[in-house]
């Protein structure tokens, strides 16, 4: 949302193409809230009215995805990460990361 030096072009272009379906899952929002609540990190920007200008879809997180997390290796230990690698599994979703833990689960990735 803040067009990060760290994101690479490739990925900003893919995320910004209206042809690609967006999604921000709500464990993301979650984490993001309670990271700048912690003041772990700062935004600059209402995450809500962001998300809506986007145009990016909020997934909700539904029993299906937090039973998934029960299924999964333990690769990675962050309960946010898993349910993401959950979400992508369940509704046979990409995940935008560089996360070498999320890159073995088997889960499409693009990074």
């Amino acid at each position: 949302m803040e067009g990060s030096k760290l994101l690479p072009e490739s990925i900003k272009n893919k995320i910004a193409d209206p042809n690609n379906k967006i999604f921000v899952s709500v464990a993301s929002i979650w984490e993001i809230v309670i990271k700048r609540h912690l003041k772990k990190i700062k935004i600059a920007f209402d995450i809500e009215t962001s998300i809506e200008k986007a145009g990016i879809e909020v997934l909700a997180i539904e029993a299906s995805h937090a039973l998934e997390t029960e299924k999964l290796p333990p690769h990675h230990k962050d309960p946010f990460d898993r349910m993401l690698v959950a979400q992508a599994i369940v509704e046979k979703l990409m995940i935008i990361t560089e996360d070498g833990k999320i890159k073995k689960y088997d889960v499409s990735v693009l990074a």
